[in-house]
């Protein structure tokens, strides 16, 4: 599967002119829970449109919940350190909101009752190139949160989506 998006980004990257060091920027983020046990992991692929984000998850309650971009690469000493959603150009929480969204905010995510879930999101909104406005790699980094409920895409400042169930720091990959 890599494979397959390493070859998709470098075709896009060629017919948009860039080149591929600039398209192959990546990053990932090892989601834990609030008792420390692996909840898998993402990972952020730079391209022409945005950000495509993978999410491999483990471990979570099934239903329906709200995946965001967090603006402080912090999830210690508790899932409150990551901040609020990741927001460089102060707009409005959600996608039902006059002057919405976030750039951290993402569509809701359905776990079946496995717990597991495999998700490609594209976040148009962020950047993983380190001299944009909207890079995911400001001075104090960012995180990917998962939440106990849904987020209702309208409610400020987040969503009305509940607790912190998952946190993972942004990490450049190597």
């Amino acid at each position: 599967m890599q494979h397959i998006r390493i070859a998709i980004a470098l075709a896009a990257a060629l017919a948009a002119g860039q080149t591929l060091a600039q398209d192959m920027m990546g990053a990932s983020a090892s989601l834990k829970g609030p008792d420390g046990g692996d909840r898998g992991t993402v990972t952020f692929a730079q391209t022409p449109a945005g950000v495509v984000i993978t999410a491999e998850l483990t471990g979570l309650p099934p239903g329906v919940h709200a995946f965001h971009l967090h603006q402080t690469g912090a999830c210690t000493p508790d899932f409150g350190a990551a901040g609020g959603h990741y927001n460089p150009a102060g707009a409005e929480h959600g996608f039902m909101a006059a002057g919405g969204p976030h750039a951290g905010d993402m569509p809701n995510i359905h776990v079946p009752d496995s717990g597991n879930l495999t998700i490609e999101v594209l976040n148009p909104n962020v950047s993983l190139g380190e001299s944009d406005p909207a890079t995911l790699f400001d001075d104090d980094g960012s995180a990917v949160v998962i939440h106990d409920g849904a987020d209702d895409y309208s409610s400020q400042p987040s969503g009305a989506a509940g607790n912190r169930i998952a946190c993972g720091v942004v990490e450049k990959a190597m």
